[in-house]
């Protein structure tokens, strides 16, 4: 460990005592209490953390006995932009949070996924169809795949599942409106680089443009995001999921 590391870390335990509930005022744990609570990230590490603490279904408490460190100075990491651990925080947070400081700091969001070696015995294992739809979730971003006059072409969307179907809103034209009248798949997975593992879940299925006005604004009600990709995007397709399989690599 470097002389700089050890300073910054020294600096960690100094914010994270002064954080602690039993050196400060009465207001002020009460104001970190709620913070607690309410649990709004902010920043950019600060958004990874939650996001990578709510995929693993953790509260702040857990995390922080995990990471050895108090709850509020957790609390201050997530909400607070320019909130910068050092190394060694960073190292714990990533092993309680059971990913990579890489992953946690967003270094590898320009990295290919897959970069890691495979581990000396792999297992491969198909998944049932229940284990399938709860990683589905309500929403996410899938990969479709689109047969069209020059060749298949996959694309990202954002999907929701409402009722039952899998839709998602694209623009007139766009790769992703060629789905309508076609027979479809969407791939959503997740690789943890760190381990050498993860899923992969296929849907299959006709899918269709909706063109029913009443059906139109209910998914723009019940939809949990519009595109990432921004811009005028009013065409629905609505995917039935006929085939739903499924498969896992364990350590």
């Amino acid at each position: 460990m470097t002389e700089q590391t050890t300073r910054v870390d020294a600096a960690d335990v100094a914010t994270e005592a002064m954080l602690g509930e039993r050196n400060v005022p009465a207001m002020t744990q009460q104001t970190m209490r709620a913070n607690v609570v309410t649990e709004v990230a902010l920043g950019d590490l600060g958004r990874r953390l939650a996001a990578r603490r709510a995929r693993l279904g953790l509260t702040r408490r857990e995390v922080a006995d995990r990471a050895d460190m108090a709850v509020s100075y957790l609390g201050y990491l997530e909400e607070h932009p320019g909130a910068a651990p050092g190394t060694g925080r960073l190292i714990k947070l990533a092993s309680a949070l059971e990913t990579t400081v890489t992953e946690l700091t967003g270094a590898a969001a320009d990295l290919r996924p897959g970069l890691g070696r495979a581990v000396r015995e792999p297992r491969l294992t198909e998944m049932a169809f229940g284990e399938c739809r709860a990683l589905l979730g309500s929403h996410g971003v899938g990969r479709l795949a689109v047969p069209t006059a020059t060749g298949p072409v996959i694309v990202p969307v954002n999907y929701s599942i409402i009722d039952g179907s899998i839709v998602f809103r694209t623009g007139l034209g766009a790769t992703p409106s060629l789905a309508a009248g076609q027979e479809v798949a969407l791939e959503v997975d997740r690789i943890d680089d760190a381990f050498s593992q993860g899923w992969s879940v296929l849907v299959r299925g006709p899918a269709r443009t909706v063109t029913d006005p009443r059906d139109m604004r209910w998914f723009t009600e019940q939809a949990y995001s519009v595109p990432w990709a921004g811009g005028e995007r009013h065409v629905w397709v609505s995917i039935e999921p006929h085939t739903v399989t499924g498969r896992r690599i364990t350590t």
